[in-house]
C-alpha cells in the first residue's frame, strides 16, 4: 500500500465517530436531494408522461348503437388518421346508492357513474392502471375509479345499487382504478354491461382513439370528423378530447410546483451546505495532523489527495445507502402526488440516481481540496504549532463580556464559545436558519391550506342536506312520493318532485333547526363569453350560507351575483362592475358585488334565484341545506328527520366536511419535506459540535479537573450553539413567512383563484414566538448527543488527549 494509501485508511479509522456522522450526513444529504429533485422533475407534465405511458385515447367518442351496430363501430378504427383504437365497449350511466355491504348507506346521492363494459384494463389504448384489488372477473362485479377530490366513497369490498336500471343491480366493488384520460367512472364485465341494457332500447357504444396528429384542438376536431365519416350518418352522438382532461390535470399539477419547487432549493441548498461544512470541517481539524505529514515528506499536492480520499470514503458509503434510501423514501411521496395529479404511478427517473450522486461526491472533492491545500501551503512549523487551536485573540473579547453576567459560568463560557471560531459558527447558523425557514414555511403552508379547505367546503354548506326529489316512480311503493299538488305521476325512472310545503314545515318544526336555504344550479349565458356558465342560485335566507370572499360582499338580493376570479378575467371586468346575462330569450343586467374563493374550471358565479326567475329560468331549489342550532346531535336530528320524512318519500343526510385529495397529497408532502429538511439540519449542528468537543477534549479534561461537573459540561455544550439556533430562528422564521407570502398567492393563481389575506395571514404573535423557537430546538437537539459524550468522557481521557 501507498503512503498516501496508508494515511487516508489510519484518518479514517482514527476518527471513527466523525467518520460515522460524515456518512450519516451525507446519506440524508442525497436521500433528501433524490426526494426534492424527484418531486420536482414529476411535478413537470405528469399528465402527459403518464397519458404516454398508459397510451391514452386522444378521443373518447360515443356511439348510437340504435344507428350503427358493434361491427361498424368498430370499422372506424380504420379511419383516416386512427393509429390505435380500442372498443367497441357497452356503456351506460347511472346514478349510485352505496353501502358497506352490511346494508350500512355510506351515501345514497353520489354523481352519476359512466359505466363500461370491458374484458380486461390492458389494449393498445388506454390501459388502465389498478391502483388496488383486481379486474372484475364476472358478474356482480365493478371496479371504480379513484376519486380526485373529496371523501373516497367507493371503496373495495362496498355495495354499488343502481336504482335506475333494470332489476336493481348490486354490484360488489372489487377494485379501484384509474385511467388517465378518464375514460370512464367504473368497469363492469362486457356480459354485465349487456345486461343493464332496457329489453329494446338502443345500447350506447364507447370507442377509444390515437390520432398520428393530436396536438391541438384542430387537430382533434378532423380526427373526430374523419372518425364520424367512417361511421353510419348521426351515430357518433359524442366525443371528448384529451385536450380538456389534460387542461384540468396541468392546472391541478400547477398548483404543487410553487410550494415543490421551493421545498426542493431548500433541500438542495442545505445539502450542498451540510456537505461543505462537514466536509471542511473534518480537513480543518487535521491541521496538525497536515504538520505532521509534511515533516516526514508528503508534498502539498499529497497531503491534498490524501485528505480527499479520508472525505471521499465515508462519503462515498452516505451516498451508496443514500440512493437507494431516496428512492424508498420518495415511493410514498411519488404516490400522494400521483392521487393529487390523477395520474398513474410516479417514479423517480433513473438519472437522478446518477446525477445527484456525481453532484455530492464532486461537491465532498471541492469542499475538502481547497482547505486541505490552504493548510498544506503552510509552513511545517507553523502547521504543528496551530494544531487544533483557535487564532490568538479570537473569541476573548466575547469571553469578558460573557463572564460579566450574572450567570453560571459554563453557561457564559458556552456562550463565548462560538466566537473562538466565527466560520465555522457562521455555517451552523446558515444551516439552522434553513431548517427554521422550512419549518416556518411548513407551518404556514399547512395553516393556509387548512383554511383555504374550510372555504371550499362552504359550497355545501350546514350540517343537514336535503334533496326535494323522491327516489325515481318504479322504485319500490314505499319509497315513491306523490307528486305536488296532484300534478300527473312522474314517467318511469324519473324523480317525482316533492310538496315543499310540505317538506319546509317538516323541516322547520324539527327541534334543532337553525335556518335552511334552497339551492339549485343552472346554466346561463354571459354576453360576449362564449359558452354558458354555472350558477348556484339561493333561495331564502343565504346570508350564512356564504361563500368565502377574497374581496367586495355576499349578494344582499336579486340582480347581484358572487363571482371568481375566473370569470372576473373572462369576462373583463371588476367586483363593482356589470354584466349582462341571458337565458330563454330573456336579458338582465346584474352587479357584481363580491369576488369568492371558488376554484372551478369553468365560470361560475352565485346569485339569488330571483336573479334567474329574471330570466324566465326556473330555479326551483334541487337541494336544502340546513343548519343546526349550537349543541344539536347531528345523528339525533337526523333520525327524528327521517321519520318526519318517511311519507314524503326522501331522506336527509350529514353533509360532510371532505379535504380534497389535492389537500391530503400537500400536507403530506410538506411534512415530510419538511422531517427531511429539519433532520439535515440537524445533522449539520451535530456534525460541527462533534468536532468542536473533539477539539477541546483536552481543554474540557482540564475544566473537569477543576471540579466541572457533567451536568455542567452539557449545559456548556449546548449553550454554545443555543445563541446560535435563536438568532437563526429569529432570521429564519421571517424569510419562512416572506417565502409563505410568495408561494401560497402562486399556487392560488395556478388553481385559478386569488386566496382570501385570512388565508395567508395565518401566523399569530403567539405561533411566531414559538416558531422563532425552532432554531434553538434544532440547534439543541443536534448538539445533544455530542454535548452527552463530552459529560461522559474520562477527565484522565481528556487529559491524556493532545
Amino acid at each position: 500500500m501507498s503512503a498516501i494509501g496508508k494515511v487516508v485508511r489510519a484518518g479514517v479509522g482514527r476518527r471513527r465517530v466523525q467518520t460515522v456522522v460524515m456518512a450519516l450526513t451525507t446519506m440524508m444529504a442525497v436521500t433528501a436531494s433524490i426526494m426534492a429533485a424527484g418531486l420536482v422533475v414529476a411535478s413537470r407534465a405528469p399528465f402527459d408522461h403518464a397519458f404516454a405511458r398508459q397510451h391514452g385515447a386522444h378521443l373518447t367518442a360515443r356511439f348510437d348503437g340504435g344507428r350503427a351496430t358493434a361491427a361498424q363501430i368498430a370499422a372506424t378504427a380504420h379511419a383516416p388518421g386512427v393509429t390505435a383504437a380500442a372498443g367497441p365497449f357497452r356503456v351506460v350511466t347511472a346514478s349510485p346508492r352505496v353501502t358497506d355491504g352490511n346494508g350500512g348507506m355510506i351515501a345514497s346521492n353520489p354523481a352519476p357513474l359512466t359505466i363500461a363494459g370491458r374484458a380486461d384494463r390492458g389494449g393498445p389504448v388506454d390501459a388502465v392502471t389498478m391502483i388496488s384489488g383486481h379486474w372484475p372477473t364476472g358478474p356482480g362485479q365493478i371496479v371504480v375509479s379513484r376519486t380526485d377530490d373529496g371523501p373516497d366513497l367507493l371503496r373495495i369490498g362496498a355495495t354499488v345499487e343502481l336504482p335506475g336500471l333494470r332489476g336493481t343491480p348490486k354490484l360488489t366493488i372489487v377494485g379501484i382504478a384509474r385511467s388517465v384520460g378518464k375514460s370512464a367512472d367504473a368497469w363492469v364485465t362486457p356480459a354485465q354491461a349487456a345486461a343493464f341494457a332496457e329489453p329494446g332500447g338502443s345500447p350506447s357504444y364507447e370507442m377509444l382513439y390515437r390520432f398520428a396528429h393530436a396536438g391541438t384542438s384542430a387537430q382533434i376536431a378532423r380526427g373526430k370528423a374523419a372518425v364520424a365519416a367512417s361511421a353510419p350518418k348521426g351515430s357518433l352522438t359524442a366525443g371528448l378530447s384529451y385536450l380538456t382532461t389534460k387542461h384540468i390535470a396541468d392546472e391541478r399539477s400547477a398548483t404543487f410546483v410553487p410550494f415543490i419547487v421551493a421545498f426542493g432549493v431548500l433541500g438542495l441548498v442545505m445539502s450542498v451546505l451540510i456537505i461543505g461544512i462537514v466536509v471542511s470541517g473534518a480537513v480543518s481539524a487535521g491541521t496538525r495532523r497536515i504538520g505532521v505529514l509534511k515533516s516526514l515528506g508528503l508534498t502539498p499536492g499529497q497531503v491534498g489527495r490524501a485528505y480527499i480520499g479520508q472525505a471521499l470514503i465515508p462519503a462515498a458509503v452516505g451516498t451508496a445507502l443514500g440512493v437507494p434510501a431516496g428512492n424508498l423514501a420518495s415511493v410514498p411521496l411519488l404516490r400522494q402526488a400521483s392521487d393529487a395529479y390523477s395520474t398513474g404511478s410516479l417514479t423517480v427517473v433513473w438519472w437522478l440516481d446518477l446525477v445527484v450522486p456525481a453532484a455530492v461526491l464532486a461537491l465532498v472533492v471541492a469542499s475538502a481540496l481547497a482547505p486541505a491545500l490552504r493548510a498544506a501551503r503552510l509552513r511545517t512549523v507553523q502547521a504543528l504549532a496551530i494544531g487544533r487551536t483557535p487564532r490568538v485573540g479570537r473569541g476573548r473579547f466575547a469571553a469578558r463580556v460573557a463572564s460579566r453576567l450574572p450567570l453560571p459560568r459554563a453557561v457564559t463560557m458556552g456562550m463565548a464559545g462560538p466566537f473562538a471560531r466565527p466560520a465555522r459558527s457562521a455555517t451552523i447558523w446558515a444551516a439552522v436558519a434553513f431548517g427554521a425557514v422550512a419549518v416556518t414555511f411548513a407551518f404556514g403552508l399547512g395553516s393556509s391550506l387548512s383554511a383555504i379547505q374550510d372555504g371550499l367546503n362552504r359550497d355545501t354548506p350546514g350540517q343537514v342536506t336535503l334533496p326535494v326529489y323522491a327516489p325515481p316512480m318504479d322504485a319500490p311503493p314505499q319509497a315513491a312520493a306523490k307528486p305536488a299538488g296532484g300534478a300527473a305521476p312522474a314517467p318511469p325512472g324519473r324523480p317525482a318532485p316533492v310538496d315543499f310545503g310540505r317538506l319546509l314545515s317538516t323541516v322547520t318544526a324539527q327541534r334543532g333547526t337553525a335556518g335552511y336555504v334552497g339551492m339549485s344550479e343552472r346554466q346561463v349565458g354571459v354576453a360576449g363569453v362564449p359558452g354558458a356558465a354555472r350558477v348556484d342560485a339561493y333561495q331564502g335566507d343565504a346570508s350564512w350560507a356564504a361563500l368565502q370572499m377574497v374581496t367586495g360582499h355576499w349578494f344582499t338580493g336579486p340582480g347581484q351575483i358572487v363571482v371568481g376570479q375566473r370569470f372576473l378575467e373572462a369576462t373583463g371586468t371588476h367586483v363593482g362592475g356589470s354584466v349582462t346575462l341571458e337565458g330563454d330569450g330573456h336579458t338582465t343586467r346584474v352587479t357584481i358585488v363580491g369576488e369568492a374563493l371558488i376554484v372551478d374550471d369553468a365560470l361560475r358565479f352565485a346569485t339569488d334565484s330571483r336573479t334567474l326567475t329574471a330570466l324566465g329560468i326556473d330555479a326551483r331549489p334541487e337541494m336544502f341545506h340546513v343548519k343546526l342550532s349550537p349543541g344539536t346531535d347531528v345523528h339525533a336530528y337526523l333520525t327524528g328527520l327521517n321519520t318526519a320524512l318517511e311519507p314524503l318519500g326522501v331522506e336527509a343526510f350529514q353533509e360532510g366536511a371532505g379535504t380534497s385529495a389535492t389537500i391530503i397529497a400537500m400536507d403530506t408532502l410538506i411534512a415530510t419535506l419538511t422531517l427531511m429538511l429539519v433532520l439535515v439540519a440537524g445533522l449539520g449542528v451535530l456534525n460541527t459540535v462533534v468536532l468542536d468537543t473533539r477539539e477541546r477534549v483536552h481543554d474540557i479534561g482540564v475544566m473537569k479537573a477543576l471540579g466541572m461537573s457533567p451536568r455542567q459540561t452539557v449545559a456548556m455544550v449546548i449553550t454554545s450553539v443555543a445563541g446560535i439556533g435563536l438568532l437563526a430562528g429569529l432570521v429564519g422564521v421571517p424569510a419562512g413567512m416572506a417565502l409563505h407570502g410568495v408561494v401560497v398567492p402562486a399556487m392560488g393563481s395556478a388553481a385559478g383563484t386569488r386566496v382570501p389575506h385570512a388565508d395567508i395571514a395565518v401566523f399569530h404573535p403567539a405561533a411566531v414566538t414559538l416558531l422563532a423557537l425552532a432554531g434553538l430546538l434544532i440547534a439543541a437537539a443536534g448538539a445533544l448527543l455530542p454535548a452527552g459524550w463530552a459529560a461522559r468522557t474520562p477527565t484522565a481521557t481528556g487529559l491524556r488527549t493532545e
